[in-house]
């Protein structure tokens, strides 16, 4: 009888650790191609929380918005359908007001600048909206400096006149391009390339490593070098994942995702470098702006807006100070 009581003690036992073991399978959204500096980086989020949490979370990279468009994924990790999510500042100022500021042209000098905040208290003030709002910031990606494109030549900005710009569906950015006395067109990123075949839009206005990975630079091949926009994009975890995590759990997420953040950086750098030679080989022509100042002067009603608003001030202050 003792036998068999310590057998079955052994049984419950076994079955505890079992249980205490189980995978928990997540899903992780991401816009960009196989190869891409964030997909690289995302992945390598997913080995490491794979490795410090002793395999209980599985996390599976879903590439090239094969669960749907940017403002659909927003909506599925607030639902909880997705877990994980790395996002352009774009749609996430949809969700938190006060991330507009990030978006705003002519703002950031470079990415240096941008990430000097980041990774300081601002990044922090930040994050806290964020997670109020349902994201959980665990890494701060690069989102390159953004030029615009266009299917005929542009040399000033006078040539955007007119022209029906692509834009992603963020008020900041349709309303820097009507100031441009250009159309903005909001459509999801997948669909740009077709767009511009089918003289849908005449331009479209992204990062250089994105203008190369998705053929673009095939159709649309005058760059006019703007650097209009200097952004962030952000990895992040749904809260309803995290309030199930540990402390231990937390604690190993955010590391992995600052590991991660670091290792995007460099990787964008590099290809950085690899696009311009890539597209400038299949004929691209870059036209560097000469003077931003006419842009910058017709982005005043924009900047006013932003100064005007309490939720963004502050930010937009302590930015334009350093």
């Amino acid at each position: 009888m003792r036998a068999s009581f310590k057998g079955f003690l052994f049984l419950l036992a076994a079955l505890a650790a079992g249980l205490s073991h189980a995978q928990v399978k997540l899903r992780a959204w991401n816009i960009h191609p196989e190869g891409y500096p964030v997909t690289e980086a995302i992945k390598s989020f997913a080995e490491d929380v794979g490795k410090a949490t002793r395999g209980k979370y599985q996390v599976e990279v879903f590439s090239n918005a094969t669960l749907g468009d940017q403002p659909k994924a927003v909506q599925m990790l607030k639902s909880g359908e997705v877990d994980i999510a790395e996002f352009s500042s774009g749609p996430l100022s949809d969700a938190v007001p006060g991330i507009k500021v990030l978006n705003l042209p002519f703002l950031f000098k470079d990415s240096a600048h941008m990430f000097r905040h980041l990774d300081g208290k601002l990044g922090e003030r930040f994050a806290a909206n964020l997670k109020a709002a349902g994201f959980v910031v665990v890494g701060w990606y690069d989102g390159g400096a953004r030029s615009f494109y266009c299917v005929k030549p542009v040399s000033s900005v006078s040539d955007l006149a007119g022209k029906k710009i692509r834009v992603q569906q963020s008020d900041v950015y349709i309303e820097m391009v009507k100031l441009l006395n250009a159309t903005p067109v909001a459509l999801p990123f997948k669909d740009v390339l077709d767009a511009l075949q089918q003289d849908k839009v005449d331009c479209a206005e992204n990062n250089l490593p994105s203008y190369e990975s998705t053929g673009h630079y095939k159709v649309a091949k005058n760059v006019y070098v703007t650097s209009h926009v200097i952004s962030p994009e952000a990895l992040v975890v749904s809260t309803k994942l995290w309030d199930k995590l540990d402390k231990d759990e937390r604690a190993a997420f955010s590391a992995a995702g600052a590991k991660s953040a670091l290792l995007m950086r460099d990787l964008w750098n590099k290809r950085i470098t690899l696009a311009l030679e890539t597209t400038t080989r299949q004929g691209a022509q870059f036209v560097k702006v000469k003077d931003a100042s006419p842009m910058v002067r017709r982005m005043g009603p924009l900047y006013g807006k932003y100064m005007a608003d309490p939720k963004t001030r502050e930010e937009l202050l302590t930015i334009i100070a350093d």
